[in-house]
Protein backbone atom coordinates (compact mmCIF):
# COMPACT_ATOMS: atom_id res chain seq x y z
CA UNK A 1 0.00 0.00 0.00
CA UNK A 2 1.24 3.23 -0.92
CA UNK A 3 2.25 6.17 1.64
CA UNK A 4 2.32 9.30 1.53
CA UNK A 5 4.12 12.25 3.06
CA UNK A 6 2.13 14.34 5.75
CA UNK A 7 1.57 17.60 5.25
CA UNK A 8 3.61 19.06 8.20
CA UNK A 9 6.86 16.87 9.06
CA UNK A 10 6.32 17.55 12.58
CA UNK A 11 3.08 16.35 14.63
CA UNK A 12 0.08 19.00 15.67
CA UNK A 13 1.56 19.28 19.82
CA UNK A 14 5.13 19.98 18.06
CA UNK A 15 6.65 16.51 19.20
CA UNK A 16 8.94 14.96 16.70
CA UNK A 17 8.38 11.62 16.60
CA UNK A 18 11.73 10.27 15.37
CA UNK A 19 13.52 12.03 18.44
CA UNK A 20 11.93 9.64 20.55
CA UNK A 21 12.45 6.72 18.22
CA UNK A 22 15.87 7.83 17.48
CA UNK A 23 16.14 7.94 21.88
CA UNK A 24 14.44 4.84 22.08
CA UNK A 25 17.05 2.95 19.49
CA UNK A 26 20.05 4.66 21.48
CA UNK A 27 19.06 3.80 24.60
CA UNK A 28 18.16 -0.34 23.50
CA UNK A 29 22.12 -0.64 23.34
CA UNK A 30 22.30 0.03 27.11
CA UNK A 31 19.19 -2.16 27.57
CA UNK A 32 20.95 -5.41 26.65
CA UNK A 33 20.85 -4.49 23.35
CA UNK A 34 24.64 -4.39 22.91
CA UNK A 35 25.26 -6.98 24.71
CA UNK A 36 22.86 -9.74 22.92
CA UNK A 37 24.82 -8.30 19.32
CA UNK A 38 28.37 -9.04 21.27
CA UNK A 39 26.77 -12.41 22.07
CA UNK A 40 26.01 -13.42 18.54
CA UNK A 41 29.66 -14.01 17.93
CA UNK A 42 29.62 -16.42 20.77
CA UNK A 43 26.73 -18.41 18.92
CA UNK A 44 27.82 -17.78 15.38
CA UNK A 45 31.63 -17.29 15.51
CA UNK A 46 32.51 -15.88 12.59
CA UNK A 47 34.33 -12.41 10.75
CA UNK A 48 31.02 -10.74 10.75
CA UNK A 49 30.09 -11.27 14.47
CA UNK A 50 33.28 -10.75 15.66
CA UNK A 51 33.32 -7.50 14.19
CA UNK A 52 29.98 -6.44 15.25
CA UNK A 53 31.16 -7.60 18.52
CA UNK A 54 33.93 -5.10 18.79
CA UNK A 55 31.90 -2.57 17.67
CA UNK A 56 29.77 -3.19 20.75
CA UNK A 57 32.17 -2.22 23.46
CA UNK A 58 34.29 0.72 24.11
CA UNK A 59 37.92 1.71 22.49
CA UNK A 60 40.80 1.44 25.39
CA UNK A 61 41.58 4.70 24.40
CA UNK A 62 42.26 6.84 20.70
CA UNK A 63 39.83 5.40 18.52
CA UNK A 64 36.54 4.85 17.67
CA UNK A 65 33.49 2.34 17.95
CA UNK A 66 29.45 2.16 18.11
CA UNK A 67 29.43 1.86 21.77
CA UNK A 68 31.29 5.45 22.29
CA UNK A 69 28.52 6.70 20.33
CA UNK A 70 25.87 6.11 22.52
CA UNK A 71 26.23 8.86 25.16
CA UNK A 72 27.47 11.82 22.93
CA UNK A 73 24.16 10.68 20.72
CA UNK A 74 22.04 10.87 23.74
CA UNK A 75 23.84 13.97 24.37
CA UNK A 76 23.36 15.69 21.01
CA UNK A 77 19.57 14.78 21.16
CA UNK A 78 18.93 16.50 24.75
CA UNK A 79 20.58 19.31 22.36
CA UNK A 80 17.71 18.59 19.41
CA UNK A 81 14.99 19.10 21.50
CA UNK A 82 15.68 21.52 23.58
CA UNK A 83 14.71 24.54 21.05
CA UNK A 84 11.39 22.87 20.91
CA UNK A 85 10.79 22.89 24.59
CA UNK A 86 11.86 26.81 24.88
CA UNK A 87 9.26 27.55 22.16
CA UNK A 88 6.84 25.47 23.99
CA UNK A 89 7.51 27.47 27.01
CA UNK A 90 7.32 30.88 25.71
CA UNK A 91 3.64 30.20 23.99
CA UNK A 92 2.71 29.15 27.12
CA UNK A 93 4.16 32.72 28.52
CA UNK A 94 6.63 31.22 31.07
CA UNK A 95 8.75 34.50 32.19
CA UNK A 96 11.91 33.75 31.45
CA UNK A 97 13.22 33.82 34.96
CA UNK A 98 11.32 30.88 35.02
CA UNK A 99 12.82 29.27 32.37
CA UNK A 100 16.44 29.87 33.16
CA UNK A 101 15.51 28.22 37.24
CA UNK A 102 14.07 25.02 35.19
CA UNK A 103 17.04 24.80 33.53
CA UNK A 104 19.42 25.03 36.21
CA UNK A 105 17.62 22.89 38.32
CA UNK A 106 17.19 19.98 35.87
CA UNK A 107 20.47 20.31 34.88
CA UNK A 108 21.92 20.55 38.51
CA UNK A 109 19.22 17.47 39.55
CA UNK A 110 20.58 15.10 36.61
CA UNK A 111 24.91 16.07 38.71
CA UNK A 112 22.65 14.68 41.73
CA UNK A 113 20.82 11.38 40.87
CA UNK A 114 24.11 10.60 38.68
CA UNK A 115 25.89 11.03 42.47
CA UNK A 116 22.92 9.02 43.82
CA UNK A 117 23.42 6.27 40.54
CA UNK A 118 27.12 5.64 41.53
CA UNK A 119 26.45 5.19 45.49
CA UNK A 120 26.17 8.65 47.02
CA UNK A 121 23.45 7.25 50.11
CA UNK A 122 26.16 5.39 50.98
CA UNK A 123 28.41 7.25 52.26
CA UNK A 124 31.23 6.27 51.85
CA UNK A 125 32.56 9.54 50.61
CA UNK A 126 35.86 8.60 49.70
CA UNK A 127 35.00 5.89 47.36
CA UNK A 128 32.53 7.97 45.77
CA UNK A 129 32.79 8.76 42.07
CA UNK A 130 31.45 12.41 41.84
CA UNK A 131 31.62 12.23 38.13
CA UNK A 132 28.56 10.32 36.15
CA UNK A 133 27.00 10.29 32.87
CA UNK A 134 23.98 12.00 34.15
CA UNK A 135 25.96 14.64 35.50
CA UNK A 136 27.97 15.21 31.98
CA UNK A 137 24.40 15.46 30.21
CA UNK A 138 22.85 17.44 32.84
CA UNK A 139 26.11 20.41 33.06
CA UNK A 140 27.10 20.44 28.89
CA UNK A 141 23.12 20.85 28.06
CA UNK A 142 22.66 23.46 30.77
CA UNK A 143 25.39 25.38 29.97
CA UNK A 144 24.69 24.82 26.03
CA UNK A 145 20.83 26.11 27.04
CA UNK A 146 21.76 29.03 28.37
CA UNK A 147 24.19 30.02 25.99
CA UNK A 148 21.47 29.07 23.23
CA UNK A 149 18.98 31.17 25.33
CA UNK A 150 21.13 34.45 25.08
CA UNK A 151 22.55 34.14 21.65
CA UNK A 152 21.75 34.95 18.12
CA UNK A 153 23.00 31.39 16.03
CA UNK A 154 25.91 33.38 14.71
CA UNK A 155 27.56 34.19 18.10
CA UNK A 156 26.57 30.32 18.99
CA UNK A 157 28.53 28.70 16.24
CA UNK A 158 31.15 30.96 17.56
CA UNK A 159 31.26 29.81 20.70
CA UNK A 160 31.27 26.55 19.56
CA UNK A 161 33.97 26.80 17.67
CA UNK A 162 35.56 28.44 20.86
CA UNK A 163 35.08 25.99 22.75
CA UNK A 164 36.81 23.29 20.78
CA UNK A 165 39.77 24.63 19.19
CA UNK A 166 39.76 26.17 23.01
CA UNK A 167 40.18 22.95 24.45
CA UNK A 168 42.34 21.32 21.72
CA UNK A 169 44.85 24.04 22.43
CA UNK A 170 45.09 23.60 25.98
CA UNK A 171 45.18 19.43 25.78
CA UNK A 172 47.65 20.09 23.28
CA UNK A 173 50.25 22.15 23.79
CA UNK A 174 49.55 22.15 27.90
CA UNK A 175 51.25 19.08 29.53
CA UNK A 176 50.63 17.78 32.93
CA UNK A 177 52.67 18.77 35.74
CA UNK A 178 53.13 15.49 36.96
CA UNK A 179 52.83 13.88 33.20
CA UNK A 180 56.78 11.96 34.16
CA UNK A 181 57.73 11.78 30.38
CA UNK A 182 54.15 10.69 29.47
CA UNK A 183 52.46 11.65 26.12
CA UNK A 184 50.26 14.80 26.02
CA UNK A 185 47.42 13.26 24.91
CA UNK A 186 47.50 9.99 27.55
CA UNK A 187 45.68 9.78 30.97
CA UNK A 188 48.45 10.43 33.18
CA UNK A 189 50.40 12.96 30.63
CA UNK A 190 47.10 15.44 29.42
CA UNK A 191 45.95 18.29 31.32
CA UNK A 192 42.40 16.87 31.20
CA UNK A 193 43.69 13.78 33.52
CA UNK A 194 45.68 16.18 35.89
CA UNK A 195 43.02 18.58 36.54
CA UNK A 196 40.82 15.58 37.20
CA UNK A 197 43.42 14.61 39.79
CA UNK A 198 43.56 17.73 41.53
CA UNK A 199 39.98 19.11 41.54
CA UNK A 200 37.46 16.70 40.77
CA UNK A 201 37.06 14.92 44.43
CA UNK A 202 35.86 11.71 44.81
CA UNK A 203 37.14 8.27 43.00
CA UNK A 204 38.22 8.44 39.14
CA UNK A 205 36.76 5.60 37.48
CA UNK A 206 40.16 5.36 35.71
CA UNK A 207 42.70 6.37 38.52
CA UNK A 208 44.43 9.03 36.65
CA UNK A 209 41.58 10.27 34.67
CA UNK A 210 37.41 10.56 34.37
CA UNK A 211 36.25 10.42 31.19
CA UNK A 212 33.31 12.80 32.52
CA UNK A 213 35.86 14.78 34.50
CA UNK A 214 35.82 19.06 34.78
CA UNK A 215 37.87 19.68 31.59
CA UNK A 216 36.50 17.61 29.42
CA UNK A 217 32.68 19.50 30.22
CA UNK A 218 33.75 22.51 27.75
CA UNK A 219 34.04 20.13 24.44
CA UNK A 220 30.67 18.01 25.82
CA UNK A 221 29.18 21.42 25.54
CA UNK A 222 29.50 21.50 22.26
CA UNK A 223 28.01 18.20 21.39
CA UNK A 224 24.73 19.51 23.28
CA UNK A 225 25.01 22.86 21.28
CA UNK A 226 25.54 20.68 18.03
CA UNK A 227 22.10 19.40 18.72
CA UNK A 228 20.89 22.77 19.27
CA UNK A 229 21.65 23.68 15.80
CA UNK A 230 20.11 21.06 14.80
CA UNK A 231 16.95 21.86 17.22
CA UNK A 232 16.76 24.88 15.67
CA UNK A 233 17.04 24.05 12.13
CA UNK A 234 14.35 21.41 12.28
CA UNK A 235 11.91 24.47 13.74
CA UNK A 236 12.34 26.30 10.80
CA UNK A 237 8.97 26.96 9.01
CA UNK A 238 10.58 28.63 5.79
CA UNK A 239 12.93 25.30 5.01
CA UNK A 240 11.09 22.75 3.33
CA UNK A 241 11.35 19.08 5.32
CA UNK A 242 13.52 17.94 2.13
CA UNK A 243 15.91 20.52 1.87
CA UNK A 244 15.96 20.03 6.19
CA UNK A 245 16.99 16.27 5.52
CA UNK A 246 19.47 17.93 2.75
CA UNK A 247 21.06 20.62 5.38
CA UNK A 248 21.23 17.90 8.27
CA UNK A 249 23.27 15.05 5.71
CA UNK A 250 25.29 18.20 4.22
CA UNK A 251 26.32 19.13 7.70
CA UNK A 252 27.21 15.15 8.88
CA UNK A 253 29.69 15.37 5.92
CA UNK A 254 31.36 18.34 6.67
CA UNK A 255 31.90 17.40 10.27
CA UNK A 256 32.99 14.40 9.91
CA UNK A 257 35.48 15.57 7.26
CA UNK A 258 36.68 17.71 9.80
CA UNK A 259 36.86 15.66 12.30
CA UNK A 260 38.69 13.17 10.49
CA UNK A 261 41.29 16.29 9.67
CA UNK A 262 41.39 16.94 12.87
CA UNK A 263 42.25 13.29 14.23
CA UNK A 264 45.50 13.78 12.82
CA UNK A 265 46.58 15.94 15.60
CA UNK A 266 44.03 15.79 18.32
CA UNK A 267 43.04 12.13 18.29
CA UNK A 268 39.45 10.85 18.49
CA UNK A 269 38.90 9.98 22.34
CA UNK A 270 35.55 9.53 24.34
CA UNK A 271 37.47 9.56 27.91
CA UNK A 272 38.87 12.46 26.85
CA UNK A 273 35.92 14.14 24.94
CA UNK A 274 38.40 15.35 22.15
CA UNK A 275 37.49 17.95 19.79
CA UNK A 276 37.82 15.47 16.98
CA UNK A 277 35.86 13.21 18.91
CA UNK A 278 32.89 15.80 18.89
CA UNK A 279 32.70 16.24 15.19
CA UNK A 280 32.87 12.80 14.33
CA UNK A 281 29.95 11.04 16.35
CA UNK A 282 28.38 15.07 15.89
CA UNK A 283 28.46 13.81 12.30
CA UNK A 284 26.86 10.66 13.29
CA UNK A 285 24.32 11.63 15.31
CA UNK A 286 22.96 14.54 12.71
CA UNK A 287 22.98 11.63 9.63
CA UNK A 288 21.27 8.90 11.72
CA UNK A 289 19.08 11.83 12.90
CA UNK A 290 18.48 12.95 9.40
CA UNK A 291 17.24 9.23 8.40
CA UNK A 292 15.02 8.90 11.46
CA UNK A 293 13.53 12.26 10.76
CA UNK A 294 12.89 11.44 6.92
CA UNK A 295 11.42 8.16 7.84
CA UNK A 296 9.82 9.25 10.47
CA UNK A 297 8.06 12.59 10.30
CA UNK A 298 8.90 13.34 6.25
CA UNK A 299 7.40 9.89 4.74
CA UNK A 300 4.87 9.58 7.94
CA UNK A 301 6.77 5.55 8.52
CA UNK A 302 5.19 5.26 12.16
CA UNK A 303 4.36 2.32 12.49
CA UNK A 304 7.36 0.39 13.26
CA UNK A 305 8.52 3.20 15.38
CA UNK A 306 6.68 1.76 18.85
CA UNK A 307 9.28 -0.62 19.84
CA UNK A 308 11.84 2.39 19.88
CA UNK A 309 9.15 4.63 21.02
CA UNK A 310 8.51 3.02 24.42
CA UNK A 311 11.60 3.02 25.18
CA UNK A 312 12.70 7.13 24.21
CA UNK A 313 9.66 8.59 26.35
CA UNK A 314 11.13 6.77 29.44
CA UNK A 315 14.87 6.70 28.85
CA UNK A 316 15.63 8.07 32.23
CA UNK A 317 13.88 5.41 33.94
CA UNK A 318 15.36 2.89 31.83
CA UNK A 319 18.77 4.28 33.11
CA UNK A 320 18.09 4.61 36.51
CA UNK A 321 15.72 1.62 36.64
CA UNK A 322 18.66 -0.95 35.42
CA UNK A 323 20.46 0.01 38.88
CA UNK A 324 17.76 0.37 41.33
CA UNK A 325 15.87 -2.62 40.27
CA UNK A 326 16.85 -5.94 39.44
CA UNK A 327 15.65 -6.82 35.91
CA UNK A 328 18.13 -9.70 35.56
CA UNK A 329 16.65 -11.65 38.42
CA UNK A 330 12.81 -11.03 36.78
CA UNK A 331 13.84 -12.36 33.61
CA UNK A 332 16.28 -15.20 35.14
CA UNK A 333 12.48 -15.97 37.03
CA UNK A 334 10.68 -16.19 33.75
CA UNK A 335 12.88 -17.27 31.04
CA UNK A 336 15.97 -18.68 32.87
CA UNK A 337 14.49 -22.00 32.41
CA UNK A 338 14.05 -22.17 29.25
CA UNK A 339 17.45 -20.82 28.00
CA UNK A 340 19.17 -23.34 29.79
CA UNK A 341 17.27 -26.05 27.91
CA UNK A 342 18.40 -23.92 24.76
CA UNK A 343 22.29 -24.92 23.41
CA UNK A 344 24.82 -23.27 25.96
CA UNK A 345 26.96 -21.09 23.29
CA UNK A 346 23.56 -19.30 23.03
CA UNK A 347 22.66 -18.64 26.68
CA UNK A 348 24.31 -15.00 26.71
CA UNK A 349 22.43 -14.20 23.59
CA UNK A 350 18.97 -15.27 24.91
CA UNK A 351 19.81 -13.83 28.15
CA UNK A 352 20.09 -10.54 26.72
CA UNK A 353 17.16 -10.61 24.73
CA UNK A 354 14.87 -11.65 27.79
CA UNK A 355 15.89 -8.88 29.72
CA UNK A 356 14.93 -6.34 27.19
CA UNK A 357 12.12 -8.08 26.13
CA UNK A 358 11.29 -8.01 30.55
CA UNK A 359 12.46 -4.18 30.45
CA UNK A 360 10.39 -3.33 27.61
CA UNK A 361 7.16 -4.61 28.97
CA UNK A 362 7.54 -2.67 32.28
CA UNK A 363 8.48 0.65 30.11
CA UNK A 364 5.00 -0.52 27.81
CA UNK A 365 2.78 -0.54 30.67
CA UNK A 366 4.11 2.83 31.85
CA UNK A 367 3.66 4.27 28.19
CA UNK A 368 0.09 2.50 27.90
CA UNK A 369 -0.35 4.37 31.93
CA UNK A 370 1.09 7.56 30.17
CA UNK A 371 3.52 7.57 32.79
CA UNK A 372 6.63 9.29 32.14
CA UNK A 373 9.89 10.04 34.34
CA UNK A 374 11.07 13.42 33.49
CA UNK A 375 13.67 15.27 34.52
Amino acid sequence: MKQTAPKSDAPKGGRLMSLDALRGFDMLFIMGGAGMLAALAEWFPCGVTEAIANQMKHVEWHGLAHHDTIFPLFLFIAGIAFPFSLAKQRERGKSSWDIHMKVIRRGLLLVLLGMIYNGLLQFNFAELRCASVLARIGLAWMFGALIFMHTRWQTRVGITALLLVGYWLVAAFIPAPDADGADIFSAQGSIVGYIDRILLPGRLIYGNIDPEGLLSTFPAIGTALLGMFTGEWIRNDRVSPGRKVLGMVVAGIVLLVLGLLWNEVFPINKKMWTSSFVLVVGAYSVLIFALFYYLIDVRGWRRWTLFFTVIGMNSITVYLGQSFISFWGTSDKIFGGLIRLLPENSHTFFVNLAYIIVVWLVLYFLYRKRVFLKV
